[in-house]
């Protein structure tokens, strides 16, 4: 064992094999990359080395050779019989002779090992390879000698242990088993009989010899077994020894640091414990007396409450309650007489609730329903609580269903509220049939009495119920800004509350840690050194840290009431109805319970952020649902009236009426809430639109009559149709005032002056002008009708361009009035009336694109539409007025011959037709379409007299002939130019002639 010493351990490897260290200092040898060999078989494909195990690709390898391609095997190519070295030949027949006499280079991986490699090796193993050799030598006797008698031992003492039975040798080898005594002792050697004879006593002897020799050879075997191995047993001995002894000398140390334990304890420890136990037991008595005094202030909780009850001072007695519940929930709790505490006091706030909901809705009904002959808009005094005002009481309540969690109060003020509206359009019903006599409120029921009244009277409940109803949304208006502004108030407390306990505790770090820098309420060594002794199940520390943590939980308490105090102080109402011994006994009870855990539980129970910014913008949401109702509720009133059609039927003027009363009362409620509500503008725009389709239809109606009527002759024109054209010139669209004076002593005009021109009309035009203008009245009125009323003057302004073609250019008016003929001065007239129309649709287009926004104005491009219908009307009447001519002149053309005397008598026909013509349309006409007419009527009559020239063959050449024909187109040409303010237009004679080429 000596020998290892002085030496380094071999190193040696899990597996028995020695490793040889490798020097770290010793960078490691890198060796140059082992080169490919080239490839000796061009015909194998390139690629991966495991490409040739995967099929081949259809797309990529369908043109090239791979191993699948090959036809020969592997085993047959072997076995070919016709090949004599075919071990050799197999390779070298592709791959060349020299394959196989082909040196294998050396690897470039395997460095080439020499003895120099193992000399540090064989160095340091050297002198322990001297000692393991002489050890060796030392013992080779005595094991050359010692093996093979111990082999030759061994084989004996197993071949002895053979002999031994199975049985002795089993675990589960025991002689209380019956099975194995018998086994052991087979009593079946021996006689039944009562006496002994000698064969049993030679069994028995030999019995006893057996098992002797049994125990001898398991006793040689067991020797043999310790003398192999009693070097191991003397070693064990010895350190069995020396363990003894260690553990002697460690009992004798710990026996020393018990006396001087001991010592301790009895001269340093017992008296200052003693004092520790002394303070323990004053602070349990001081905690048993306060605790006491806590429970003497609970027990006064449920009077008190009472109390606070009895003056409607809810949220003082939620906040009695709440700090009596954290009391109990942490200062007392375990206390048998307390038992029973906890659930009355949650069954008082369950009965708080309830009241609070019940005053509230109380509260909500007395306001909703009071009389509208008060100013106030907040109820000022209460049902059944006189000396409380509305306002405080309100907000106390707003204040107290708030702390409890109660979000819901809303939807009873909601309601109240829908249910406040029924009745006031029940009581205006009421309060006006009770002033009609001719309605009997008992025997009607209630929908029918506003159907009885007349207009007037039912116009009047309607601005009746708009003004309750302005009153109502006003006194819901000043309720929800009371409610919203508790809210408000609530939120703003408790983000302040909230920033100042951030505040706080930032100072509370910044002292800490200014305390531990100069170590001020650091706990002294020594009692740190005590803090783990325990008394009575109390730790010291505990005790120690007390102090500190009361100071911390008083300045922390102290916060939070200065913080709840702040949120209560918008509660004017619990300022103002607390009577003083209710304060006084209240202030007296809760003084002596832990602030602290009062204000932690007002600001636990109080809604979130979140909840009370959803509350109050709740609220603003049920002051729209209070002008929502307020129109629904006129809208049922609304439609109730038109139910027959009533509405329908109105003049314009009082439908105007109507829409401007519900356009106002919309403007109002939309002032008022903030909000526009459209279902009381829905049903009037319903209204509005059937009173337009009967608006319409009436006019266009009485339009269709006055035309088929119309006899087309020139009427007069009264002089208040001469100041509706003129106030139009001036810009005022819009029907004027009947005048009872003046009017009637102005004789009617002969024609109709607009913007300096004269313009002959027949009755049904000046008709026209009077409705159109009533439709523009009807947008100035009602704008919201300004689309649809738009639409029906296009369709009216249609029907009389469609009518009164089909009148005129048609000849329906022979049949409807019973006209004789269609005269030139007729279709004249109709020019001029269309004229006249097309002159006022661009007035019409400027009114109407004032009133309409911007995205609307597609729709009057019905208008130009319009227009250009009435142009080609016009253009067709000129044209119907060339065409009789025309067929004049090839009626009498045709007959005209060139021979004396001159003028000829056709052409006397001719001029004399003219002159008629003229006669009938330079009145009715303005001189340039009267110019622009005749021009184009001698055009048609120059072209038949050149075609009848030509038919004579009467040509420019000087002749008889010619100079007849020049006498009659002199003769034409003073005529016509004779004719009033055609003296100066140009007839261009000499295009009668043909051209000579």
């Amino acid at each position: 064992m000596s020998s290892n010493q002085g030496s380094p351990p071999i190193p040696q490897s899990s597996d028995g094999l020695f490793r040889k260290p490798r020097d770290p200092s010793v960078a490691p040898r890198h060796y140059r990359r082992v080169r490919s060999l080239p490839d000796v078989c061009p015909k194998e494909p390139p690629g991966e080395a495991g490409a040739l195990c995967d099929g081949p690709s259809v797309v990529a390898d369908q043109h090239r050779w791979t191993v699948y391609n090959s036809k020969v095997n592997l085993p047959a190519a072997l076995n070919d019989p016709r090949l004599a070295k075919r071990e050799s030949d197999f390779f070298t027949k592709t791959w060349g002779l020299d394959f196989t006499e082909t040196e294998v280079m050396p690897s470039f991986y395997l460095p080439n090992i020499s003895r120099e490699h193992f000399s540090s090796y064989l160095q340091e193993t050297a002198q322990r390879e001297k000692i393991h050799e002489r050890c060796k030598n030392i013992c080779l006797n005595k094991d050359d000698l010692a093996v093979p008698t111990i082999t030759n031992n061994h084989d004996k003492a197993r071949a002895e242990l053979e002999q031994v039975p199975k049985i002795f040798m089993k675990p589960e080898f025991v002689l209380n088993d019956p099975a194995t005594f018998n086994a052991v002792l087979p009593w079946s050697h021996f006689s039944v009989a009562g006496g002994k004879n000698s064969r049993d006593v030679a069994s028995s002897r030999l019995l006893q010899e057996k098992l002797s020799h049994y125990l001898d050879v398991v006793e040689v075997s067991i020797a043999r077994q310790i003398s192999l191995r009693s070097e191991a047993f003397f070693h064990a001995m010895s350190s069995q020894h020396e363990l003894q002894d260690r553990l002697r000398e460690t009992s004798d140390a710990v026996a020393k640091l018990r006396a001087r334990t001991a010592a301790i304890d009895r001269v340093m420890c017992r008296g200052p414990l003693q004092a520790l136990r002394d303070t323990l037991t004053r602070n349990n008595c001081i905690k048993l007396h306060n605790k006491l005094k806590l429970m003497a202030a609970v027990h006064q909780t449920q009077p008190t409450v009472q109390l606070l009850l009895s003056t409607s001072e809810f949220v003082g007695a939620l906040e009695l309650i709440a700090t009596t519940k954290e009391v109990l929930q942490q200062e007392l709790q375990g206390i048998h007489s307390f038992r029973h505490l906890g659930s009355q006091l949650c069954e008082m706030e369950r009965l708080i609730d309830k009241m609070m909901v019940a005053d509230f809705s109380t509260y909500t009904q007395s306001d909703l329903s009071r009389a509208f002959e008060e100013d106030a808009q907040v109820l000022e005094k209460v049902p059944q609580q006189p000396a409380a005002s509305g306002k405080d009481r309100l907000q106390s309540l707003v204040f107290g269903l708030l702390r409890q969690r109660k979000l819901d109060f809303l939807d009873i003020y909601s309601e109240e509220m829908i249910r406040a509206a029924k009745n006031i359009v029940r009581q205006c019903v009421m309060k006006s049939v009770s002033q009609i006599s001719e309605i009997d409120a008992d025997t009607v029921k209630f929908h029918e009495q506003m159907r009885l009244m007349t207009f007037h009277q039912w116009f009047d409940l309607l601005l009746d119920i708009f003004e309750h109803f302005i009153l109502f949304l006003k006194r819901i208006k000043a309720t929800l800004s009371v409610i919203r502004n508790v809210v408000l108030e609530v939120l703003d407390s408790s983000q302040r509350s909230r920033l100042a306990d951030a505040n706080h505790s930032d100072g509370r770090t910044n002292e800490e840690e200014e305390e531990a820098e100069s170590g001020g309420p650091a706990l002294h060594s020594g009692e740190a050194e005590l803090a783990y002794l325990t008394h009575e199940g109390l730790f010291i520390s505990d005790a120690l840290n007390e102090a500190e943590q009361r100071s911390n939980a008083a300045a922390h308490a102290q916060l939070r009431a200065q913080t709840h105090t702040e949120t209560c102080g918008s509660d004017s109402a619990s300022v103002t109805t607390e009577s003083s011994s209710s304060r006084e006994h209240n202030s007296n009870t809760t003084s002596s319970l832990p602030i602290g855990g009062a204000a932690a539980i007002s600001e636990d129970v109080m809604p979130s952020d979140l909840e009370l910014s959803r509350v109050a913008s709740n609220v603003q949401e049920l002051l729209y649902t209070a002008s929502d109702v307020s129109h629904d509720r006129c809208v049922k009133v609304l439609m109730t009236r038109a139910k027959d059609g009533s509405l329908e039927r109105l003049s314009a003027s009082e439908f105007v009426c109507l829409s401007q009363a519900v356009e106002s009362f919309v403007r109002d409620t939309e002032e008022l809430c903030g909000r526009r509500s459209m279902s009381l503008r829905g049903a009037l725009q319903s209204q509005a639109n059937r009173f337009v389709q009967r608006f319409h239809e009436e006019r266009k109606t009485k339009l269709s009559l006055l035309l088929d009527n119309e006899r087309w002759k020139q009427a007069e024109v009264p002089a208040e149709f001469q100041d509706l054209v003129d106030s139009i010139a001036d810009g005022r669209i819009m029907l004027p005032e009947r005048r009872h004076t003046g009017s009637e002593d102005r004789k009617p005009g002969e024609f109709l002056c607009v913007d300096a021109q004269k313009y002959a009309v027949v009755g049904t035009v000046l008709l026209l002008i009077r409705m159109f203008l009533e439709y523009c009245q009807c947008v100035n009125d009602i704008p919201s009708i300004t689309t649809d009323i738009l639409t029906r003057l296009a369709d009216l302004l249609k029907h009389f361009n469609s009518r009164s073609c089909q009148l005129v250019l048609g000849a329906g008016a022979l049949q409807v009035v019973g006209l004789k003929t269609i005269t030139t001065r007729n279709l004249a007239l109709a020019s001029r009336c269309l004229q006249l129309v097309v002159h006022y649709i661009p007035v019409i287009r400027a009114h109407f694109e004032t009133r309409l926004q911007p995205r609307q104005y597609s729709i009057l491009r019905h208008l130009d539409h319009i227009t250009k219908d009435y142009n080609d009307h016009i253009a067709e009447i000129s044209a119907k007025l060339v065409a009789i001519m025309d067929s004049m002149f090839e009626k009498a053309l045709s007959k005209y011959e060139v021979k004396a005397p001159m003028p000829s008598a056709c052409l006397r026909n001719v001029c004399k037709q003219m002159a008629k013509m003229h006669e009938a349309i330079n009145e009715l006409l303005p001189e340039e379409q009267t110019q622009m007419l005749f021009l184009r009527i001698n055009a048609s009559f120059k072209l038949h007299l050149k075609r009848q020239l030509a038919r004579l063959g009467v040509g420019n050449d000087g002749g008889p002939q010619y100079g007849l024909v020049m006498v009659d187109v002199a003769f034409y040409s003073e005529n016509v130019q004779a004719l009033r303010s055609l003296e100066h237009l140009d007839l261009n004679m000499p295009e009668i002639w043909e051209q000579k080429r």
